[in-house]
């Protein structure tokens, strides 16, 4: 028998049994640290066990790492790192893999664009990933798609995990903490600094073993088939861009504050303005321009250089040199006839819910008690409201006339917004009750 590695046994023992030693939200209580001279809580993991691989970024390196990870067996935990902030697009400037018997991989996808080799070698096994629908579609991008996925972040949610980011959970189910101090860092530079290095290999050093400790958990509470429906829906689509908005720019931060259909113009033209330009850059919008400098020039409409300088946001040297850029935009607003300015957008469905009880009291109190059932049965199965059911689709039930509404028809709309079974089998019975039921008497009783 082979000696396991320091890590892995550590891992192991931080974990008897087929359960975590904790459940979830429970923290241990304090060892006497005069029983073991070495306690001292969780222990800082500063470096990967096999020492922080260089970043493969040649065909030959490339099929190496094939060859090691074909040869490897069971899950294999991949992350990927971005520049979200610093780069318009949202690819993958850094892709991280560990698997038994292959070790750890880092791999520069810039000069390596297509992975589909190692996609092929991999494919069949169950990927490991933290928060995966942050990175499937990057990982999409370089050839990258999983068949079967654990994603223990998510599982960490229907466990009843009250914190949920990787740190967190290797520190309570594992005993190990992690470093983050690089998760915001610009990843798109070159060549990478050997602590980022150490920082990307750690995210995947200790993926499987979570996910072996969240995997007992989720069996221990019976949740185990509502994780594979939430895995397989992954699959399915979380590979998928996300949805482009018809109108991008009503999202610009303060807009609110902007009162009037020209002025509303003078935002899109300039937001479209800042977004060709960030395009080709491959910078992140708000390093171009923010958007408090949008909000700014769309209420006073500067029509000079000196004037539009002097508003926030406009002061660096950047945003000063594209100057008759945004006042070119903002001519194009002001230029535009009056059948071709913005105009409210038709919301379909219910109305805002703050408006309900003066619009339909009834409705209103329906949906509070689907509120009600939502908040109890999440409670019960210790779930995230959030991950039990989307919140427009009790809007949209509670919308719906009482005499319309089946257990039938509440499932085809849950499953419309996107609900699994098993949240449709938690929910359908209850919330056409409190749909269906009548509302509370309100006669009074005269003395």
């Amino acid at each position: 028998m082979t000696d396991e590695p320091p890590l892995r046994r550590r891992a192991a023992e931080s974990r008897p049994g087929d359960a975590p030693q904790h459940p979830p939200s429970v923290q241990p209580e304090p060892a006497d640290a005069g029983d073991d001279p070495t306690a001292g809580g969780p222990e800082l993991l500063t470096a990967p066990r096999e020492g922080t691989p260089q970043p493969v970024a040649t065909p030959e390196e490339l099929a190496e790492v094939v060859a090691r990870f074909a040869a490897g067996g069971g899950p294999v935990a991949l992350d990927a790192e971005r520049a979200s902030g610093y780069r318009y697009s949202q690819r993958a400037y850094l892709v991280q893999l560990r698997r038994a018997g292959a070790g750890t991989a880092l791999i520069d996808p810039l000069p390596l664009s297509d992975l589909t080799t190692l996609d092929e070698v991999i494919g069949e096994a169950e990927w490991v990933l933290h928060a995966a629908s942050q990175d499937l579609p990057c990982l999409a991008e370089v050839g990258l798609r999983p068949r079967r996925l654990f994603d223990t972040e998510l599982a960490a949610r229907l466990a009843g995990f009250e914190r949920v980011g990787l740190a967190a959970l290797t520190e309570q189910l594992l005993g190990f903490t992690l470093e983050k101090h690089h998760s915001a860092a610009d990843w798109s530079n070159r060549p990478l600094p050997e602590s980022w290095l150490t920082y990307a290999a750690l995210d995947v050093e200790l993926l499987v073993d979570l996910r072996d400790a969240l995997d007992a958990e989720l069996t221990r509470q019976g949740k185990s088939e509502w994780a594979a429906e939430e895995f397989a829906a992954l699959v399915r689509t979380g590979a998928r861009p996300p949805r482009v908005r018809a109108e991008p720019w009503r999202r610009t931060s303060g807009i609110h504050r902007v009162r009037g259909a020209r002025a509303q113009a003078r935002v899109r033209s300039m937001w479209y303005a800042r977004d060709q330009i960030a395009a080709r850059r491959d910078a992140a919008p708000g390093r171009v321009l923010p958007d408090s400098a949008i909000i700014a020039a769309a209420e006073l409409d500067p029509k000079d250089e000196k004037s539009l300088l002097t508003l926030p946001g406009f002061g660096g040297r950047s945003v000063r040199r594209l100057a008759r850029t945004w006042l070119a935009a903002l001519e194009d607003a002001r230029q535009l006839p009056e059948d071709a300015l913005p105009v409210a957008p038709v919301v379909e469905g219910p109305p805002p819910p703050h408006r309900w009880a003066e619009r339909d009291p009834v409705a209103a109190a329906r949906l509070a008690r689907c509120r009600e059932v939502v908040l109890r049965i999440s409670g019960e199965h210790r779930l995230p409201a959030e991950n039990l059911i989307a919140p427009d689709s009790i809007r949209r039930l509670a919308w719906v006339p009482p005499e319309e509404v089946t257990e039938t028809t509440v499932g085809e709309t849950l499953r419309g917004f996107g609900a699994r079974e098993w949240q449709i089998g938690l929910l359908a019975v209850d919330l056409t009750a409190a749909l269906t039921d009548p509302p509370p008497s309100t006669s009074t009783v005269t003395e």
